[in-house]
Parts: C-alpha cells; sequence; structure tokens
C-alpha cells in the first residue's frame, strides 16, 4: 500500500486533462481499441507510477503505450518494452516476477520505483517537449516523496532530459547538477552527490528487435545501479 502522499499524488495524475492533444489521443485509443483486446475495458487515463515508497532506485520512461498502460492502466505493464524491462527487473533482483500482463497480477517491485516523463499515452509514441514540461511537477513531486531514491535510471534520451529537468526543479538536499548536461548514452553515469543517474536505452521494439538494446545491456545496467546503491 502507498503512503498517503504518494496515494494523493496518484489520484492528482489519474485525473488530469491538462494536455488537451494527449486527452484526445488517450481517450480515441480507449474507445476504439486495438481488435486483440477489444473485450477489454481500457484505463484510458494518465498513468501513475508504481513500485516500493521506500525504492532506492527509481526507473524513468517516456510514456504509457497506447495499447499497453493504456489500456491496464500500470506503466510498462501489457505491452513488449514491459516484457524486456521486468524480465530484467526480475533477473537482477529488484522485482518478484519477470511478466506482468496486467495491474492485479501479483508483480511486486523491491527497492524500485517505476515512473514515465509523460503520464499520456501519446500519439506516435511521441510527445512533445511542452508536454513533458507540463508533465514535470508530477515526476518533482515523485522525487521528493520517494526520499530514500538514490539512482535514477533514465530509460532513453528522452527519459533522460526529463530526470536532469526534473532534478533541477525538485531541489533535493546534497542534489547538485553539474553545470554542464552530458550527452546521453547507455552506461552513462552522472554523479550528482547524493544521486546518481545512470542512462539506458529504452526498451522499445526499435532498441530491443535490432539488437541496439540487448538483455545483458540492461541487466549490466541495473546491476551497477544496484552497486551505487550498496555504496551510497
Amino acid at each position: 500500500m502507498l503512503p498517503r502522499d504518494l496515494s494523493a499524488l496518484t489520484s492528482e495524475i489519474v485525473t488530469c486533462r491538462a494536455c488537451p492533444r494527449l486527452v484526445a489521443w488517450r481517450e480515441k485509443v480507449a474507445r476504439e481499441k486495438r481488435a486483440a483486446y477489444r473485450t477489454e475495458e481500457y484505463w484510458g487515463r494518465p498513468v501513475p507510477g508504481f513500485g516500493d515508497p521506500g525504492a532506492r532506485l527509481l526507473l524513468v520512461g517516456l510514456a504509457p503505450a497506447a495499447h499497453g498502460g493504456n489500456r491496464t492502466g500500470r506503466v510498462f505493464t501489457g505491452d513488449r518494452s514491459g516484457d524486456f524491462l521486468f524480465a530484467s527487473l526480475y533477473r537482477t533482483g529488484f522485482a518478484n516476477q519477470a511478466e506482468s500482463i496486467r495491474a492485479d497480477d501479483g508483480l511486486e517491485l523491491l527497492d524500485a520505483y517505476v515512473a514515465a516523463a509523460v503520464r499520456c499515452a501519446p500519439p506516435a509514441n511521441k510527445p512533445t517537449p511542452e508536454e513533458r514540461d507540463t508533465c514535470m511537477p508530477y515526476l518533482v513531486r515523485e522525487l521528493q516523496l520517494l526520499a530514500d531514491v538514490r539512482v535514477v535510471v533514465a530509460l532513453g534520451a528522452f527519459g533522460y532530459e526529463a530526470t536532469w529537468t526534473t532534478l533541477r526543479a525538485a531541489a533535493l538536499d546534497g542534489v547538485e547538477l553539474p553545470g554542464r548536461r552530458p550527452r546521453f548514452a547507455h552506461g552513462l553515469e552522472v554523479d550528482c552527490g547524493a544521486l546518481t543517474i545512470v542512462g539506458a536505452f529504452h526498451p522499445s521494439q526499435q532498441n530491443t528487435f535490432t539488437g541496439r538494446l540487448t538483455p545483458d545491456m540492461l541487466d549490466a545496467a541495473l546491476l551497477r545501479a544496484r552497486q551505487l546503491i550498496a555504496v551510497s
């Protein structure tokens, strides 16, 4: 069960209608559905973060998938990207099971919390920078409430940029960003004092089907996060 403050934030996120383009798209997808899910009731709302409230690891993705999180109501749940990510989280000890197909399937994250830079499914899976910035206060507040986070794994360049701007806005005790943002790369590490940013390619099919991101590569990034947590 989430603490009261995180539960209140979740309630606020799921009722948000701040971005007209995203609201129209997520609701259109939920009405029209994909043929494979035509008998299911789609979530069709913003998707909050989820996981261990005492997490020392925070993962920041891009946005819910139209027929993944936008359908199931939980980020990375019910799509190929989530299959890849949760399998890696399981192998590296951050999850109790290797897959997640729906929000009530028993998945528990262990010392980890997963959120997205943008909380609504965007057309073509491409939110705008303005939509990212509109959503940013939610991630700021999550970081402020997840007081034990010591490592943020940014999934993809968009997640990395969102992490950077969020940390700048959050003004967390002991966290100081370098004066210049390093270029995103898989395996990138940015020491921010009380917190370290680790870069990892996003587990999208574009990356996993082409071999740009392999299971071993994602496992290595998460195991490095575990090492950093251990010495923090």
